[in-house]
């Protein structure tokens, strides 16, 4: 099996580079959730993100499928016959009932028909019923029977973690639709099995033994040897309180509630409650950590989150003590390291998929932020909770193992043997991992697989990319519908005077679909031979380019123009609409044809196919500098454009400036604190800054305190100059870590942020 740089290479080519979907599996430690953010930062594609609940999509940067996808809660069933299998506590959908109840808004059903690729993380969650339903809506939305509408999957998880969770009253009458309850049970994927990947390399582990341990138990294959290698590390009478730094792992809530708050209220001294600014539409049900963090001085703590900064301070299951604590301070020490750190406040968005109207790209709004600080109590969790972190020390409570899997869940979040303790022996029983994941996992791609597999697929993906391009069916379909929904005898309808137009740029297409037909049939020649001639293809589409660009894009120049004559006018509405729609695929079908060219031109000189190099300024910006030319163009012959009562416009040219703003601002995702320092730079304040990014003010200013600290501001541009002078007083012979007593000695004469600013300019 391929390590995992290997690993990761193919499965970034595969996305890239083809059209298969792809089952992206991994021991704990192997780097998954690192290539997820790899493949949405580098990736070309309309990408969406989906998880099966609303913590995992937070983690996984993206939304639920439930969501994304409007599907009830029910079970699902795949077919369009109805059921009469229905209890008062069991419901089912079907196919019909789905069509038929479950409306999707506009805003859903433009990102899923513009969707290229489809992320689902956590898949071992999946049900096989659900996976089914998301095929379903695809396939309608988009109408495209292809497997999930002819989008690419890509499936990230481990199916020896958390499984399904199906009851068995469901399951009942599931069982006469499904083998099983795993995502690959469904009968889309077992119609079209994704290529199965496998990360192999750990990096959580480096010692033999332990890695060999965990490889058998996770593969059922753990022998009496290894039971003995592991219960050489049973302490039943282990003291927790006399051995700080270790974490118990439990199976059930209750328990490890019980242990962390027992731990906390026999700490001595004052207990502080911390709050988290929640801004939007953020639901209490997707809270990343406890709403009140409760914390005394000596408590133990982990972080749940990775440090974003440069100084990568901490990390996901790092542990540590609360050192001091005030309203406004957290301190936590890292004994080993003998080092304290500052906490600060992490931020969760709470996000939805849209697409933008100039660029057609799949965009993120923020619906709502979370903001928090990243660590909760840490003497103990629960196995299924500590998915996804790394401990250097846990004691085990696993004699209660529940469910297939977690054993090895709970002994792989160790770095090493020597951290381990056992609470009590481990037994033989209660160990084996469900079977059919056993036998799906037969399934995994060698490098040999992968490495033709490849090359056959990125031959198809160039060859249908290409034919897309330039196959406009759909499109001159439209067209004529337009034209056909003139009534022409209709004579005090507005859009009745404009049936010339609308058949003069029928006439336009129509007179493209032959040529370009044939062109689709010279291309399918080309690439069914065994070997393809690269230079030949590349110059072949450079002449269809030069020949059908023109027209294409004088009718987007045309579109544009008439739904700016007809603003002007009353009661035109819905004509404006109709255009608006035909301007979307037009458009569309123009940055297409301008990306197939660029393809072709990457392919030959052997570039990397990835979201860099398959653009241009002109694709970029292709559409706002189309608008911007049509209204000057406008302009000088309307004048009075603009003098309209009431516009009807779905993006009026006012509103078009203001996303051309975005766009041409619009560059590699940021930090948040990057984001706030663009918006400070043009003379935005910190209350508006706020409001733009769905934050609070207080979040805001801590991003301040950030960049006075990277000396990016200054402190002089923040605060008026008597007080900076008043805090230079202040802060002349102080050298304590916390404000605390600073704070307390001058009240409030200095707020906590104005505390934080002014040390951070003399750091």
């Amino acid at each position: 099996m391929q390590n995992v740089s290997e690993a990761a290479a193919y499965t970034l080519q595969f996305i890239n580079q083809t059209q298969k979907s792809i089952f992206l599996t991994g021991k704990a430690g192997t780097g998954k959730t690192t290539l997820l953010r790899e493949i949405i930062a580098t990736t070309h594609k309309n990408t969406v993100v989906v998880a099966p609940t609303g913590i995992a999509a937070l983690n996984a940067g993206g939304v639920t499928i439930h969501s994304m996808f409007q599907l009830p809660f029910s079970a699902f069933l795949p077919t369009y016959e109805e059921s009469s299998q229905f209890t008062e506590t069991v419901k089912f959908e079907n196919k019909e009932s789905l069509r038929r109840h479950f409306k999707m808004n506009n805003v859903k059903r433009n990102v899923i028909r513009n969707m290229e690729l489809l992320i689902i993380d956590e898949v071992s969650m999946l049900r096989a019923d659900l996976l089914d339903a998301i095929d379903f809506m695809m396939q309608t939305v988009r109408r495209n029977t292809k497997a999930f509408g002819g989008v690419q999957v890509l499936f990230i998880g481990d199916l020896l973690q958390l499984p399904p969770v199906i009851r068995d009253e469901e399951w009942r009458t599931l069982r006469n639709y499904y083998k099983g309850k795993f995502f690959f049970h469904s009968h889309v994927i077992q119609h079209n099995p994704p290529l199965y990947i496998e990360l192999s390399k750990i990096y959580r582990q480096s010692d033999d033994t332990f890695i060999s341990v965990l490889n058998n138990l996770r593969n059922n294959q753990i022998t009496k040897e290894d039971v003995q290698v592991l219960n050489q590390y049973v302490k039943p009478d282990f003291d927790l309180k006399m051995n700080p730094g270790f974490i118990t792992l439990t199976t059930h809530n209750a328990k490890a509630d019980t242990i962390n708050e027992q731990a906390i209220n026999d700490l001595s001294g004052n207990e502080f409650a911390y709050q988290p600014f929640v801004v939007g539409d953020f639901p209490e049900k997707i809270f990343p950590v406890e709403e009140n963090l409760k914390l005394k001085v000596g408590a133990q703590v982990m972080f749940v989150k990775n440090d974003l900064s440069f100084d990568k301070r901490y990390f996901n299951g790092k542990m540590g003590v609360i050192k001091s604590l005030s309203p406004e301070e957290i301190f936590v020490h890292f004994p080993e390291e003998n080092k304290t750190i500052e906490v600060e406040k992490y931020e969760w968005k709470n996000i939805r998929y849209k697409v933008n109207e100039l660029t057609k790209e799949i965009e993120e709004e923020v619906l709502g932020t979370f903001a928090h600080y990243p660590i909760k109590l840490a003497w103990a969790i629960t196995v299924h909770k500590s998915q996804g972190l790394t401990f250097e020390k846990a004691a085990l409570d696993v004699s209660q193992v529940f469910l297939p899997g977690q054993a090895y869940v709970a002994l792989s979040r160790l770095t090493s043997l020597n951290g381990l303790i056992l609470l009590s022996p481990i037994q033989m029983n209660g160990l084996s991992n469900d079977q059919d994941v056993m036998d799906y996992a037969l399934n995994k791609a060698t490098e040999d697989d992968l490495k033709n597999s490849l090359h056959f697929e990125t031959k198809n993906f160039i060859h249908n990319y290409l034919i897309n391009s330039f196959n406009w069916t759909d499109l001159a379909q439209e067209w004529r519908n337009h034209r056909f929904s003139y009534n022409e005898n209709a004579a005090a309808s507005e859009k009745s005077k404009h049936s010339a137009w609308a058949h003069k740029r029928l006439e336009i297409i129509d007179g493209l679909a032959d040529p370009s037909q044939k062109f689709v049939q010279q291309l399918n020649k080309i690439f069914n031979k065994e070997t393809v001639d690269l230079l030949f293809v590349k110059e072949r589409v450079e002449a269809a380019y030069d020949y059908f660009f023109k027209p294409m894009d004088k009718l987007v120049t045309d579109l544009l123009s008439k739904m700016a004559e007809i603003q002007k006018f009353k009661k035109v509405k819905e004509f404006y609409e109709e255009l608006a729609f035909l301007d979307d695929l037009q458009t569309k079908a123009v940055l297409r044809l301008m990306k197939a060219k660029l393809l072709v031109e990457i392919v030959v000189s052997r570039e990397t196919i990835s979201k860099e190099s398959l653009t241009s300024p002109a694709i970029k910006n292709y559409k706002t500098e189309k608008i911007s030319r049509t209204k000057e163009e406008f302009k000088m012959t309307n004048t009075d454009m603009f003098q309209v009562d009431e516009p009807v416009t779905r993006y009026s040219y006012k509103k078009a400036d203001k996303m051309e703003e975005k766009v041409e601002k619009k560059a590699e995702k940021k930090t948040t604190v990057e984001e706030t320092h663009e918006l400070w730079m043009v003379k935005n304040s910190i209350e508006d800054i706020a409001r733009m990014r769905k934050l609070t003010v207080q979040t805001i200013e801590s991003h301040l305190i950030k960049l006075i600290q990277a000396k990016k501001v200054e402190i002089t541009d923040v605060l008026p100059y008597d007080k900076i002078l008043a805090l230079r007083e202040a802060f002349e012979f102080y050298a304590e870590e916390s404000l605390s007593p600073l704070k307390e000695k001058y009240g409030d004469e200095f707020t906590w942020d104005e505390l934080k600013m002014f040390k951070a300019s003399i750091n």
